[in-house]
């Protein structure tokens, strides 16, 4: 496995210090991961099966990182200046979400 050093200012080095149960590589790891995987995500549009499960384990997929539709913005906007007391099934949720 590789190694990568990096610099960083006296303080924050110091702030780093104050959370000395985290584990600063691994973070590092996962953040490198995720920029890959969206990375490739934003080119084909797909993950792999081993990208999916690490997607999995920290709760987090590539989508999450797109912007939100300006059509959903709107639709969000309107829902909240109204007033509903209809509850949705999920498939009537479902129907929703496939409008925008």
């Amino acid at each position: 496995m590789g190694c990568i050093t990096v610099s960083v200012e006296k303080s924050f080095k110091e702030r780093l210090a104050k959370f000395s149960w985290v584990n600063w590589s691994e973070i590092g790891r996962e953040e490198l991961l995720k920029k890959y995987i969206f990375e490739n995500y934003i080119k084909t549009g797909k993950i792999t099966k081993e990208e999916e499960k690490f997607c999995e384990k920290v709760d987090w997929h590539p989508v999450d990182e797109l912007p939100l539709k300006k059509e959903f913005i709107e639709r969000l906007k309107k829902t909240s200046k109204g007033h509903y007391t209809k509850s949705m099934n999920s498939q009537e949720l479902k129907n929703w979400f496939e409008e925008l």
